[in-house]
């Protein structure tokens, strides 16, 4: 027969109280899965830290304030300025949570790179097969990528596919719309 013990099964998913100040309000926060390496050009790296020290000085005194104007209209159970007070304090803080772990775990980005192989950084140019239109990306990490920027992330599908590739290679993708090719022009 197994021996019992005062033990407690491990839980995966654990949270945070935290007490909102002077409200008496406890919040429940997730914490967020352990983060990778979180991989950012040096720009990137500031724009994290900035968003931070902003959510940090001015975004928290505003949810502050705002949770001090819907306590004062009093009966907290049907004060809808309340509730959303207190979501918008939520995400303020699961954001500020999840800054604080990019930016520990946030790996810079070389300037520098092979201009023989597709890597991290690398400014691509690629035409597509089927209609010869061209397109000129930098490969960046997930946090930085903006496609409209031409910010393309090392984890997305065509990003994925270039990495490592040298130039005059084809590539094909699977994307939402079907199968595409490329041929990599140049890297710089």
């Amino acid at each position: 027969m197994p021996k019992k013990t005062d033990k407690k099964p491990a839980t995966k998913l654990k949270a945070v109280k935290k007490v909102v100040k002077k409200t008496k309000e406890k919040v429940i926060l997730p914490i967020s899965a352990p983060v990778a390496e979180v991989f950012v050009t040096r720009e990137g790296l500031k724009k994290l830290k900035e968003e931070l020290n902003h959510l940090k000085t001015v975004r928290r005194k505003e949810v502050s304030g705002r949770l001090k104007e819907a306590i004062s209209f009093g009966d907290l159970s049907e004060n809808s300025e309340y509730e959303e007070a207190k979501n918008e304090q939520a995400f303020v803080e699961g954001r500020i949570i999840e800054l604080e772990d990019k930016i520990k775990n946030a790996r810079i980005i070389s300037d520098k790179h092979s201009a023989k192989v597709v890597t991290l950084g690398a400014k691509v140019k690629i035409r597509s097969i089927k209609d010869k239109s061209e397109e000129e990306y930098t490969i960046v990490g997930t946090t930085e990528s903006d496609s409209l920027n031409k910010l393309l992330s090392n984890e997305s599908p065509i990003g994925a596919a270039l990495i490592d590739r040298e130039v005059g290679e084809t590539i094909e993708v699977q994307v939402p719309a079907g199968k595409v090719r490329y041929k990599l022009l140049s890297i710089k």
